[in-house]
């Protein structure tokens, strides 16, 4: 891995837990930096995901397609954020989940072995895959109470409040089908939102 622009990643690490200058040059051999353009996919259906991804620069979108044919948007990943099939990941099962690239894009990819190997090495390790855990288990809870219990346009606004980097930069479609509504139907909320601010 080259030294291009990991910085960010190893403050995201820190930011956890107080590795060693030791310890993070290890974590750090067992990622791989990769370039994705625009449109590819590093996850698809029937293939085992072999790596947990770290965006150091791009946006991807997990979804997946129902019976029908209509797509569901699953996850969001810009800059500092994580991204996987993670039932595939961690069972080592086939992935029921497309992950695309929505734009060019920089990833650190480390694979299952590598990622077992770290958390039998030490506690530091499995402490830091741990947090990751329950910070995507806390983030998931969040999502299903939202939908269950706050209107579309509230669903909106909180994700307009939370990550506004995100809506300007995913496509509107992935944006709906995100937050579980028509395209046609966010472009009213959004129209909306216009002439009450004109």
């Amino acid at each position: 891995m080259t030294d291009t622009g990991i910085g960010p990643f190893i403050e995201h690490l820190k930011k956890r837990v107080p590795f060693t200058e030791r310890e993070l040059n290890e974590i750090l051999s067992c990622f791989q930096e990769k370039r994705i353009k625009k449109r590819q996919f590093i996850i698809q259906p029937e293939f085992i995901a072999r790596h947990r991804n770290y965006v150091l620069k791009g946006a991807f979108r997990a979804y997946v397609i129902d019976d029908s044919g209509e797509e569901h948007t699953i996850q969001f990943a810009i800059e500092d954020w994580w991204i996987s099939d993670y039932n595939s990941y961690i069972y080592q099962t086939p992935a029921t989940m497309f992950v695309v690239a929505l734009e060019d894009s920089v990833i650190l990819q480390i694979d299952y072995d590598s990622e077992q190997r770290l958390k039998a090495a030490h506690h530091r390790y499995e402490t830091w895959f741990r947090i990751m855990a329950e910070r995507s288990a806390a983030y998931q809870q969040r999502r299903v109470i939202s939908n269950l219990t706050r209107t579309a346009e509230q669903r909106y606004d909180d994700f307009v409040e939370r990550y506004p980097l995100i809506v300007q930069r995913v496509p509107q479609y992935a944006l709906a089908s995100y937050l579980g509504m028509t395209t046609e139907f966010l472009s009213r909320i959004r129209n909306k939102k216009v002439k009450k601010k004109s």
